[in-house]
């Protein structure tokens, strides 16, 4: 009798899932606090990029190293990938994390990391219409207007007057962060029939990583060199987000159906706005009602669309 390989048990699945939501939640309250320590003013867009570009270089050699010694040899690009990898870093590193570490500049860590939950809506719409890889099902079209709505009530103020608040600068760079991760989703869904999903995941963090750096130094862009030793710890660990949280969840897409894994993306938001609150002390707009009702929303939005329907 054939053993049960461990990563298909449910507990293990979900606490591995837990820890990747973990990571992704967290990396909104991260990047805002790195913004503070090493003297980054919102206004200062190249600098922000220096910053991100730093981050991502670091995440792509870390991913290649996990790699690496878990396959037991040097992971390097496949011959005639290089193409795949440049589009790749452009949607999925250049684009998406511009507009995200620039949004998240002018606006909340909880407004950041509840639009950034859209992602998955984006990505059904986008696979659906516009690439036809699947059915836009029923469950699907309900998640998605469940998602879409808790966006629109997130941004709408009351006071003596109701008025829709909506910055282009900040939520709207981060929803097109969004949009470009849901695309970058569907180029690794197509690229990995060709090439190791991990090597292009590695080396196009490493390509958009370098660009940025490059860009943000050449425009001028500064990071300040800070005394504390904490402040360098924070960076590494917002590298070790991308290089654990993709790794983890790359084996347990491996050995599990997709659906069983995607199911538990609706924890992300969950923990982004939680740490939001403890880490950035927006304390109050986790709990004002919209907030929360879009937070309630979102959540269920993205467990509704990768729950897997089944006849009786």
């Amino acid at each position: 009798m054939e053993k049960k390989n461990r990563l298909t048990e449910l507990p293990v699945v979900f606490m591995l899932a837990m820890l990747c939501c973990f990571l992704w939640g967290s990396a909104t309250p991260a990047i805002k606090i790195g913004y503070q320590i090493f003297g980054i003013e919102n206004s200062d867009t190249i600098s922000i990029i220096l910053f991100a570009g730093i981050r991502f270089f670091l995440a792509g050699i870390l991913v290649i190293i996990v790699q690496s010694i878990m396959a037991g040899h040097f992971i390097k690009p496949e011959k005639g990938s290089f193409p795949s990898i440049f589009k790749l870093s452009l949607a999925q590193t250049m684009i998406q994390y511009f507009c995200f570490y620039v949004g998240l500049a002018h606006t909340s860590g909880v407004a950041g990391t509840i639009i950034s939950g859209a992602t998955g809506f984006f990505s059904i719409i986008i696979v659906s219409l516009i690439f036809r890889y699947e059915k836009l099902t029923l469950p699907k079209i309900i998640g998605c207007i469940m998602g879409f709505a808790g966006l629109i009530i997130m941004n709408v103020v009351f006071g003596e007057t109701t008025v829709f608040h909506f910055s282009f600068l900040g939520e709207g760079l981060v929803l097109c962060s969004t949009i470009s991760l849901a695309v970058s989703g569907i180029l690794v869904k197509k690229y990995s029939k060709d090439f190791n999903v991990v090597m292009l995941s590695g080396y196009q963090f490493i390509l958009g990583g370098f660009v940025m750096i490059v860009v943000g130094l050449a425009l001028g862009g500064r990071i300040n060199l800070v005394p504390q030793f904490s402040a360098y710890l924070l960076l590494l660990y917002m590298a070790l987000i991308s290089a654990v949280a993709y790794s983890v969840w790359g084996i347990l897409m491996k050995y599990n159906p997709v659906s069983r894994v995607s199911i538990f993306n609706f924890l992300t938001p969950l923990f982004g706005v939680l740490l939001s609150a403890i880490f950035l002390g927006e304390v109050e707009q986790a709990l004002s009602w919209n907030k929360l009702a879009a937070l309630i929303l979102v959540s269920s939005g993205i467990y509704i669309v990768n729950r897997k329907y089944e006849k009786a």
